[in-house]
């Protein structure tokens, strides 16, 4: 660093604004007592992930809020095997790191108003032609994949009219990022006319309101968002199963992760349709948002959000990675992937935008597993 002087200053200031974060992407009181009622899903004695010989070459991501954020992240960085990224509520690639200010980058501050609610903290919406300069800067240096990579993608976008948590200006830069890199419009499908808020949406009434946020973050709309991501990201797609032939699974999520500053959790989930025991099948990995974690909805978000039923009669496993909350060291009270940098030694110098990222680098590593030999562990 080119001011050492300040650097435990500025230690020491990023170290207060990660008490911030308690708040990040989960507005509402109620969500702490959602999270005491839950029952953690058990972690002891998973198995290792079976090689399924996928074909990684058709590998799309999406996620909701941070999970959205972290979806967009690893689509622009591992832009070479990802074919299409679905961004509910989330914001662009390396949002947190514009704009900058000498001497150093707040990506905590930008997280919590440029990436959020800007209209809200008086601050200018993330510009999606910053952002894409930085990320070719970073594929020059080889800490990305090519962003050339980025116009063959297919990108879905979503804001609710509801949603004040991550706002409509903060989407609709990942568009425009797109759109400037050379993706053509046809692919990419921008939905921002249903009255949701800060949630994943589903046809099921046993789901929150259409226009709340609340735990689990699960909303009836009348709309299963999942069959939209996917339709778009696959075109050819055949109707949703109306039965599960497949199995869910859990797997040794931790021997992916290569530091113990992930803030991930031990286990990891995936749906394995029935036809992927014997086929070659794509890949779909769902990140799911702050406060939907097993520790604070149990399995809501890995059997419930409508993701299953499009994938056992499509040929397609669903990858459900997950983070967990850490209360101390990294400060990520309520179980978000990180955007902002929580998951680094020097806050002041991340890493988590490259492909080297410790979740980033882990997620990665459970694909690779799935394209590798069937029942293979390792």
């Amino acid at each position: 660093m080119p001011f050492p002087h300040l650097t435990a200053h500025l230690t020491t200031l990023t170290t207060a604004l990660l008490a911030a974060s308690l708040f990040i992407l989960a507005p509402g009181a109620h969500a702490a007592t959602a999270a005491k009622a839950a029952k953690p899903a058990a972690t002891k004695d998973a198995p290792a992930l079976p090689g399924y010989q996928a074909d990684l070459r058709q590998t799309t991501v999406s996620g909701l809020s941070s999970g959205g954020f972290m979806a967009a992240q690893f689509a622009v960085a591992y832009s070479a095997t990802v074919a299409g990224a679905g961004i509910i509520a989330g914001g662009p690639y390396f949002c947190s790191g514009q704009p900058g200010r000498f001497p150093y980058i707040p990506y905590l501050t930008n997280a919590l108003s440029t990436c959020m609610n800007p209209g809200s903290a008086q601050v200018a919406p993330p510009v999606a032609s910053e952002l894409l300069r930085a990320a070719n800067d970073f594929a020059r240096d080889h800490l990305i994949d090519d962003t050339a990579n980025l116009k063959r993608q297919r990108v879905y976008l979503f804001s609710g009219t509801k949603d004040q948590t991550v706002t409509r200006p903060v989407v609709e830069q990942v568009g425009k990022f797109y759109q400037l890199a050379g993706t053509p419009a046809a692919q990419i499908r921008f939905v921002d006319t249903l009255g949701a808020g800060h949630a994943i949406l589903t046809d099921s009434n046993a789901d929150k309101p259409c226009a709340v946020t609340e735990s689990p973050f699960i909303n009836d709309c009348d709309y299963v968002q999942a069959r939209d991501i996917l339709q778009h990201l696959y075109p050819d797609l055949q109707p949703s199963a109306t039965t599960l032939t497949g199995k869910l699974i859990a797997f040794n999520q931790r021997s992916f992760i290569q530091n113990s500053y992930s803030s991930m959790s031990n286990t990891g989930y995936a749906y394995i349709p029935k036809a992927c025991d014997s086929e070659s099948c794509r890949v779909h990995v769902v990140f799911h948002g702050c406060l939907q974690t097993t520790q604070a909805i149990g399995d809501r978000f890995y059997t419930s959000t409508g993701y299953n039923q499009v994938a056992d009669a499509n040929k397609i496993i669903v990858l459900y990675p997950q983070a967990e909350p850490s209360p101390v060291y990294p400060y990520n009270p309520k179980g978000c992937w990180d955007f902002w940098g929580y998951t680094s030694i020097n806050p002041i110098d991340p890493d988590f935008y490259r492909k080297s990222g410790t979740q980033m680098e882990a997620v990665k590593g459970m694909l690779d597993r799935l394209g590798s030999a069937r029942n293979s562990h390792r």
